[in-house]
């Protein structure tokens, strides 16, 4: 393929490969260094090596800033993000919300209607990122005050919001799967429900059983504590929720993200001025540094400790080294050394739909973003899926479970930086109670090995035997 750099051939393309990853796990796991100096360490090896196979310096240059161009608004997001939780914990909007959600919420269901919330949510505006950055915020704080453990919550929160993101028609990753892939909206929805739904419904019987062991965790003593505590240093007004019904209505009307959550920051500032006396310089401070306070009761100190622009630095920084760690694959053209091997390698369609769950999974660890999957992987086995007679809403359905499914438990991915900066919770300490993310895949291979939810197979024919018929 075109991609393919000279010098570069499967061997290679195996190694540069097999040691990005053995780097990933060494630093990870067994050095405990930090995922930015993992992913630059890594960035940098594949890099000398990959310049020295044949691959040009300015190539690999030109795609790292391709991939820090397109990750561009996630990082304006996630810094807007941080913005919007300062900006709502000192109006009082998350205090009220953990105030009353503490109060109508039973500990046991929690996570049960947590997910079911932000499903409705997502459904409902099409965006996963716009859920967990305002519904799931409010949730968070409402589960410690609850003394339900962040993981469950941030996993609970995690697949509700994308059970939206992958099945809502005006989300746009369920826009442009389909588009990439040659099939239309429809077809493509009602096929991800094979993968999708038994996911779900497992993920949301593990909330169920989660929950039982919550029935009577938060002693009335220390529930009383934190309400009173709230109360007393918030004027809990329910016109503070004023900010996020807001954001929520410019989301559901599509509006561009940025200037929504500018908006909402704005809003969250006003009712700081009005409900909580808070003035220029604190919403400054609020702003920069996130929401403090002293209350003489740690566990709600803790609790609204949160938000401001200096806490989203840390997430910006391994976007941007996950982009130095991606641009030495893409621009040495592994991937497409890799497919091409594949499709000289195998007659069955079993195996081409395989590789490309597993092509699309290697291709976002490297590029750790779902819009370049989307837009690489597609037109690149669209063809071969053609040629093979696959129906093309296989290829649209394998991209969403893998990009945009396995894109929230690789720590290096956008969505699991996005995820983890918010909640405070570690991908991995997550990923075991956001099943869903990762069911879908396992039930597309049992798809694969039994041909059940696949569709018709019908093999293109090739020109000698339409001659001969």
């Amino acid at each position: 393929m075109k991609e393919q750099q000279k010098g570069m051939n499967l061997s290679k393309a195996i190694i540069l490969l097999v040691l990005s990853i053995a780097i990933i796990v060494i630093g990870l796991k067994f050095v405990k260094a930090s995922t930015t100096i993992t992913l630059l360490t890594g960035g940098a090896v594949t890099a000398t090596i990959a310049v020295l196979w044949g691959t040009k310096w300015d190539d690999i240059q030109k795609t790292l800033f391709d991939n820090v161009r397109l990750m561009g608004i996630g990082i304006f997001i996630t810094m807007a993000i941080g913005l919007i939780v300062g900006s709502w914990i000192l109006s009082g909007t998350i205090p009220t919300i953990i105030y009353y959600g503490m109060q109508l919420i039973a500990p046991s269901i929690f996570l049960f209607i947590a997910c079911l919330l932000c499903s409705i949510m997502s459904l409902a505006t099409g965006t996963s990122w716009g859920t967990i950055g305002t519904l799931g915020i409010a949730l968070i704080g409402v589960s410690q005050g609850l003394g339900i453990p962040m993981q469950y919550t941030a996993g609970a929160i995690i697949v509700g919001a994308m059970f939206g993101d992958k099945l809502s028609p005006l989300s746009d990753t369920t826009i442009m799967a389909p588009a990439m892939s040659g099939t239309d909206i429809v077809s493509h929805i009602k096929h991800m429900l094979y993968t999708t739904l038994p996911g779900y419904v497992i993920s949301l019987i593990l909330y169920l059983i989660l929950g039982v062991q919550f029935s009577g965790s938060v002693s009335s003593e220390t529930s009383n504590l934190i309400l009173q505590t709230l109360a007393n240093n918030f004027n809990l007004n329910p016109l503070t929720l004023l900010p996020p019904i807001i954001v929520i209505a410019l989301i559901v009307k599509k509006m561009p993200s940025i200037p929504v959550y500018a908006v909402g920051v704005l809003a969250g500032c006003i009712c700081a001025c009005i409900f909580q006396g808070a003035n220029l310089s604190d919403m400054a401070t609020v702003l920069t540094s996130g929401f403090s306070s002293d209350t003489s009761v740690e566990i709600v100190d803790t609790m609204l400790a949160r938000g401001g622009l200096n806490g989203t630095l840390s997430t910006v920084s391994i976007m941007l080294c996950a982009a130095v760690f991606g641009a030495p694959l893409k621009a040495s053209g592994v991937l497409h050394i890799l497919v091409d091997a594949l499709e000289r390698s195998t007659k069955s369609w079993k195996t081409i739909m395989a590789g490309s769950y597993i092509a699309n999974t290697i291709f976002l660890l490297i590029t750790t973003s779902y819009y370049v999957c989307f837009t690489v992987i597609g037109p690149i086995f669209q063809p071969i899926y053609e040629r093979y007679g696959i129906p093309k809403k296989n290829l649209s359905r394998m991209l969403e479970d893998t990009s945009t499914a396995l894109c929230w438990i690789v720590p290096w991915g956008m969505s699991g930086i996005y995820a983890s900066g918010v909640f405070g919770v570690p991908v991995m300490d997550y990923a075991l109670y956001a099943p869903m993310t990762w069911l879908g895949v396992i039930f597309a291979f049992i798809y694969i090995a039994t041909g059940h939810c696949i569709g018709k197979i019908e093999p293109q024919k090739s020109e000698s035997e339409q001659v001969s018929v």
